[in-house]
């Protein structure tokens, strides 16, 4: 891969608003034409008013160009490669209004496709595990990538965190984003039938972070699409986030095999580590002898969720920083969420800020359907079948204490 010179264009300048006809929604006007590196800065901050900030980030080694598009509104600002639709900074304010990244990520391309653990990233077409990479749909045998211990995770070795998506800038109302587009061709990581995807990340008049998910389908296949990042309230880089208090409306969860894999139980909550039902430090219990908190080396585990599968994302978790004020709390159709706590962050990353990551510096909250649906016949199906949408909503919404 090589990285160039930072050319960055306007969404008006990119000709995007010809796109806005087949997507329903309108671009604001203004600001065409070139912005030169020197205003770069000053382009991102405008696009709250309506631009997005397109530049080059690097080149694969096939060739293909890598973007990163800035958008903005109110006090949250979003930084977006094309490359794995990966979030790679979210900027929001801390309690003086001083705005920090608060999720972990790499400044350059080389490292994200060298050794990245799913920093930001889109994930699909199966978050998380499917057991020996196998599963069974209508009488036929599916074999995928194994590419964890005996499993199969995160879509496979080449899912869709490693492929550049088409991005699109938006504005609707006072809403701006971007939507990224893939097609993945029937046999893709062993996984069948043509999927058409769409994913918009929007940034909402209040800041907030929304990610609406949907796909199509022309054979019957299994679908469960999440992003992976990696928070840390506090500000990427600024240590262990298990300091960080959360609650989670959750009284169940599913425990794993040595291998995280669901054992099929819907176990209680109650009297165990994964006991968030109100609020508390998420390092309180992390370092207890709990078979389950061995098995993951930290929380590495999928939570129900009590309010289950929803047509409109409904709030289930709130998370507070203490020194910040911070507070991200989470809305979602999904009936599950895999809450991380970074336990595989050995200190062999360096991340934007310059910092080294170790273990609990971070936590992922991937809203989903559970691990391992389609080997687990009374979990929620993830099978997708043509005629039919799949459809996921997230938003993360952002304030102070």
């Amino acid at each position: 891969m090589t990285t160039s010179r930072r050319t960055v264009i306007t969404a008006a300048a990119a000709g995007l608003a010809a796109s806005a006809a087949t997507t329903g929604t309108a671009y604001a006007k203004g600001g065409g034409g070139a912005v030169s590196e020197e205003s770069a800065g000053r382009g991102a901050d405008s696009a709250g008013r309506g631009g997005a900030v397109k530049e080059h980030f690097g080149t694969l080694e096939d060739g293909t160009a890598v973007d990163r598009w800035t958008i903005e509104n109110g006090r949250t600002r979003l930084r977006v490669l094309s490359y794995g639709g990966i979030v790679q900074a979210l900027e929001i304010p801390d309690r003086h209004g001083r705005r920090a990244n608060v999720s972990l990520g790499f400044d350059d391309l080389d490292s994200y496709v060298a050794d990245s653990p799913y920093f930001g990233a889109l994930i699909g077409r199966y978050g998380n595990r499917i057991a020996r990479g196998t599963f069974t749909l209508d009488g036929k045998k599916y074999q995928l990538p194994i590419n964890d211990g005996p499993n199969s995770l995160h879509g496979g070795d080449k899912g869709f965190d490693k492929h550049v998506w088409s991005v699109e800038a938006f504005r609707k109302g006072a809403d701006v984003g971007l939507t990224l587009r893939r097609v993945s061709p029937d046999g893709e990581m062993g996984y069948p039938g043509t999927l058409t995807v769409r994913v918009d990340y929007t940034l909402t008049v209040a800041g907030d972070f929304r990610i609406d998910y949907e796909a199509t389908t022309d054979k019957a296949t299994v679908v469960n699409l999440t992003n992976h990042t990696y928070y840390n309230l506090a500000g990427e880089g600024g240590g262990s986030v298990y300091d960080h208090r959360l609650e989670i409306a959750a009284a169940r969860y599913t425990p794993v095999d040595k291998t995280l894999i669901p054992t099929g139980e819907l176990a209680r909550v109650a009297g165990t580590p994964f006991d968030f039902r109100r609020a508390k430090e998420i390092g309180r219990d992390i370092r207890e002898a709990h078979q389950q908190v061995l098995y993951g080396q930290g929380i590495d585990h999928n939570f129900v969720l009590d309010k289950g599968i929803t047509s409109r994302p409904e709030h289930f978790l709130t998370v507070t920083e203490p020194e910040s004020g911070r507070v991200m709390r989470i809305a979602t159709t999904e009936p599950g969420v895999q809450f991380y706590t970074g336990n595989f962050l050995t200190g062999t990353f360096a991340g934007t800020s310059g910092r080294v990551y170790r273990q609990g510096d971070a936590f992922a909250l991937e809203t989903q359907h559970f691990p391992d649906s389609p080997n687990q016949p009374s979990f929620p199906s993830t099978v997708l079948r043509p005629g039919q949408t799949y459809r996921s909503t997230t938003v993360h919404s952002f304030s102070t204490r």
